[in-house]
């Protein structure tokens, strides 16, 4: 069925590993105190996790940058680094979430705690406690923190009314809505038929947040399908809690006792289930002289019906009497009110690693204009940003470990002589034949 997305796009960046430590014991009674560096920290990984309160990605907004804090570096004496926290980020269920650049769906978020890494923190270095042989026993090898992952992602949900306004379209409920949503979702539609509703988003001070829409063209006879499509009607049926609201003003020219019937009976027609529905009866346009009568005398006519009336909220959208209260209420029933079970249609990608493909070449080499080598690939920069470069011994180590990959032959084959400069990310060396 088609709906309506909430979709934003949010950058998310793991923590780097926590750098490997170069250190040696100097003790009393320690005959040739070796090497003592320890290993640096795990970075902090960001995660989705679905928390039950969230109804919207409003959140996502506001704030749409998160960085994971970076591991800490190894210590001397073998002390290890301290990971870092991992970044949680709290998103509703019902969220799906793709990658930004590929549309590859990395996972369909629907159950409570549920939660997907997105980014994931890099590995600590070792230090050189690890790197003793034969031939060294004093190691200045050190390994740096790998680099946290970094990634643009998607996030999308199926927007799904949570609370639905009924009552005659002259009543202000488009008001009502433009008033206590403030913030316009990006929604992407999907295609529609005749009357697009007014969908808006409602975020309380403390957090809580539910989705709010205006149901049109109930009047018009939109349970025989005149007018609207029946794809707008399934969103009625996802109501959880309706506002029904009724016209205080003396000006409307009608009465709001038979104002409240018709609606009511419309809904019958409908679905005779949506009478079941929690529902909150507001008393509209109280502003107006004269309607705190027409209050009075329309809670007489529901009593007079036997109609135990729930809690009545007067409200007056133009001088925004009666909102909090009213807005508190819907979200304490909306808690109270169980959910209707969310059904996505995707196959999921199970995340998938990006394993070096034998068939790829493990990194490129190009010429910049003043005719130094260029070699990119991210196998080789990763060697590079995790080789500490300050001491001799990890230096030899990388060249040796870029002779294995067959960089040397590389160069060579692409032209490179005695004394070209070669940089790989801003590492640089000369090319020695």
């Amino acid at each position: 069925m088609s709906m309506f997305v909430d979709q934003v796009f949010i950058e998310a960046k793991a923590g780097k590993g926590g750098d490997g430590m170069v250190a040696f014991r100097r003790e009393k009674f320690v005959p040739l105190g070796g090497p003592s560096g320890g290993d640096g920290g795990r970075g902090g990984s960001i995660i989705l996790k679905v928390d039950p309160g969230l109804r919207t990605l409003m959140d996502f907004r506001y704030h749409r940058h998160f960085k994971a804090q970076n591991g800490g570096n190894g210590m001397i004496k073998q002390m290890y680094g301290k990971s870092a926290e991992d970044t949680v980020l709290p998103v509703p269920e019902g969220t799906i979430v793709r990658d930004a650049d590929t549309n590859e769906l990395l996972g369909d978020l629907t159950k409570p705690g549920q939660t997907l890494v997105i980014a994931k923190g890099g590995r600590g270095g070792r230090g050189n406690m690890h790197f003793v042989t034969a031939h060294n026993n004093a190691p200045e090898i050190a390994e740096n923190g790998e680099p946290g992952e970094h990634r643009f992602v998607k996030l999308e949900l199926k927007i799904l009314a949570d609370v639905g306004l009924v009552g005659f379209p002259s009543v202000g409920k488009s008001t009502l809505l433009s008033v206590v949503t403030s913030a316009k979702p990006k929604i992407a539609a999907y295609q529609f038929t005749t009357l697009v509703p007014n969908l808006g988003m409602v975020q309380l001070d403390d957090g809580r947040d539910f989705v709010m829409a205006d149901l049109p063209g109930l009047i018009e006879g939109a349970s025989q399908g005149v007018g609207l499509g029946i794809q707008f009607l399934r969103h009625i049926e996802r109501t959880r809690v309706i506002l029904h609201l009724v016209d205080m003003s003396p000006l409307s020219g009608r009465d709001p006792y038979t104002d409240y019937e018709q609606i009511r009976n419309e809904l019958r027609n409908y679905d005779p289930s949506l009478l079941k529905r929690p529902e909150i009866i507001v008393a509209a346009k109280m502003d107006m002289e004269g309607s705190t009568e027409r209050l009075a005398q329309f809670k007489q006519d529901l009593q007079a019906h036997g109609i135990t009336a729930p809690t009545i909220f007067p409200i007056s959208s133009l001088t925004h009497q009666g909102l909090q209260p009213l807005l508190n209420a819907t979200a304490d029933l909306l808690a109270k009110t169980p959910a209707f079970p969310i059904h996505s249609d995707e196959p999921v990608v199970t995340a998938k690693k990006y394993e070096y493909q034998p068939d790829e070449p493990k990194f490129k080499i190009s010429r910049d204009e003043d005719g130094n080598f260029i070699i990119t690939g991210d196998q080789i920069e990763r060697l590079v940003q995790m080789s500490n470069l300050e001491h001799e011994d990890s230096i030899r180590r990388l060249a040796r470990q870029l002779r294995g990959m067959g960089v040397d032959d590389a160069l060579r084959a692409a032209g490179a002589k005695n004394g070209d400069m070669v940089y790989i990310l801003d590492f640089g060396f000369e090319f020695v034949e």
